[in-house]
């Protein structure tokens, strides 16, 4: 994959941490930069999956889908006590 030069603004004191961080896991700044972006893009896509899995999930029943499920336990209790 290309490598494509950019240029960032950052405040001195973080850019000196990039470096220290950089220099103790033996790699460059550049790279570090590029693991930060690429963890930083999936926790995003991750809190987006989970988001939309608590909305799918999230809605609790209402009084009608409740009173269905009761009657539903109700027969399906009928239908197997003599199964047991």
């Amino acid at each position: 994959m290309a490598n494509i030069k950019t240029a960032i603004s950052i405040e001195k004191p973080l850019l000196e941490e990039v470096g220290t961080l950089a220099e103790e896991m033996d790699i460059s700044r550049s790279y570090l930069f590029t693991l930060a972006a690429r963890e930083f893009i999936q926790r995003h896509k991750n809190q987006k999956l989970l988001d939309a899995i608590n909305v799918a999930y999230g809605d609790q029943p209402d009084k009608t889908e409740e009173n269905v499920r009761i009657q539903m336990r109700s027969k399906h209790r009928e239908l197997v006590k003599d199964q047991w």
